[in-house]
């Protein structure tokens, strides 16, 4: 079982973005001490009509937006299960959905690539299936600093 399940929603397959999705999420799922168990992440690949749709059938919010994130675990629920060492039998940490155009277009009105726009959207989907939010400004830079971490990582810049 592969830590990471990509599919396609009407947006054409990429074998490169492929390979820099699975290898954020290998850091991710590293750092967080993940690789020993059974959970895998599962990512689709979209454009902002679908991501729209899914934003106001999941979340009542009609408008596109460039990451979804659909956590199967409370934040606690996970911990206690991590650190208990009760892995369910491959078992989804949860659902990312992300916007292709949308990595596009941030990449360019951010100034920097396309690579690094696309591992930043992986991440931080990544860490609101663990729980992590962005509402409250504490929470918001605990969660940027674990993004940050990663990113750095993989040696990924804002260039």
């Amino acid at each position: 079982m592969e830590i990471v399940q990509i599919e396609y929603l009407e947006e054409k397959e990429n074998k490169e973005n492929e390979e820099l999705i699975k290898k954020v999420v290998q850091t991710c799922f590293s750092e967080e001490n993940l690789l020993q168990t059974k959970l895998y992440v599962s990512i689709t690949l979209t454009n902002p009509e679908n991501i729209q749709r899914l934003n106001k059938q999941y979340r009542n919010v009609d408008k596109a937006t460039d990451v979804l994130s659909f956590p199967i675990f409370e934040k606690e629920e996970l911990e206690k299960m991590l650190k208990e060492n009760k892995y369910l039998n491959e078992d989804a940490l949860g659902d990312i959905v992300i916007s292709i155009p949308r990595v596009k277009e941030q990449a360019e009105e951010y100034g920097h690539s396309f690579q690094r726009e696309l591992s930043y959207m992986v991440v931080h989907g990544f860490y609101h299936l663990m729980g992590y939010d962005h509402m409250e400004e504490e929470d918001k830079i605990e969660m940027r600093a674990k993004e940050e971490n990663i990113l750095q990582k993989l040696d990924i810049t804002r260039q």
